[in-house]
């Protein structure tokens, strides 16, 4: 990893950047084809997004060609609007969780951020309209790209996007660094098996949803803490600990006390059946 020689942006290969933001610890990708930019993220509003825009100014003079959401969460997509008229990709469950859950997710969000108010109540929901089902190729901007969905984990539209001619590999929400992995619409019995098939395309950098790039190591950590979250809950159900002991040997404690409850309660959740229904 370089610098690349613009304020803020880190080259994690041959002209292929990361851009972290401190709001919410977000890194946004910027892939650089030789007539256009493929960019991964939008952010959380329409400024925010507006800030991504005058950041790749310093970066490169050139277009954005494509957009891609790794998936429909506020925070990955809000910002989508200000990057028209590029087109914008996504998983199809990406684009109808925006059409229907958008609002829901933004009362939360000003509940959950107050100071963002007018910022999220201005924004205009803007879901992707190239959508697919498995795979798709990207041709943006003179360079290739692919988005792959590789199973239910952070939530049931993640999408990872590869760079092949260098391998790097931007994985979403699936992977987060330097904090607890959000689990909020989190499926915790899929979330190995989804982050195992990652593993298997990790060649060179590796860009979590939040913190910093990271690498093949750091990939195997994450997939131990999924693992170790999943038969956590097995255990509780089969009644081979309580809810507070599995909590306490839970994966995420070294961040803070309590921190392993709320991915072992959804672990919980999906064991009983209640994440699958209408």
């Amino acid at each position: 990893m370089s610098d690349g020689g613009a304020a803020g942006w880190v080259e994690v290969g041959d002209r292929v950047f990361v851009r972290r933001y401190a709001f919410f610890d977000q890194s946004i990708g910027a892939v650089v084809g030789p007539s256009g930019v493929t960019i991964v993220d939008t952010r959380s509003t329409e400024v925010q997004g507006r800030e991504i825009l005058d950041d790749l100014r310093r970066l490169t003079p050139l277009p954005v060609a494509a957009v891609i959401d790794t998936h429909h969460h506020y925070d990955h997509t809000f910002g989508n609007r200000v990057f028209r008229p590029a087109p914008i990709w996504g998983h199809v469950r990406c684009r109808e969780r925006l059409l229907t859950e958008a609002e829901t997710a933004r009362t939360a969000a000003i509940a959950e951020v107050p100071e963002l108010r007018p910022a999220l109540e201005a924004v205009v929901v803007d879901p992707p309209e190239r959508v697919f089902e498995e795979t798709a190729v990207i041709d943006a901007g003179g360079r290739r790209v692919e988005a792959r969905f590789l199973g239910r984990g952070h939530t049931d539209d993640d999408v990872v996007v590869l760079v092949p001619d260098v391998g790097v590999l931007f994985a979403g929400d699936l992977l987060e660094n330097d904090a607890v992995p959000y689990f909020g619409d989190a499926y915790p019995l899929d979330w190995p098996e989804t982050v195992s098939r990652l593993l298997e395309l990790v060649r060179a950098a590796v860009v979590p949803g939040h913190g910093r790039p990271a690498d093949r190591v750091f990939v195997e950590d994450q997939l131990a803490g999924f693992l170790a979250v999943a038969e956590l809950g097995r255990r509780v159900q089969r009644g081979q600990l309580t809810r507070e002991e599995a909590v306490a040997s839970g994966p995420y404690e070294a961040f803070r006390a309590g921190a392993s409850g709320p991915p072992i309660a959804r672990a919980l959740a999906q064991l009983r059946g209640e994440l699958d229904r209408p």
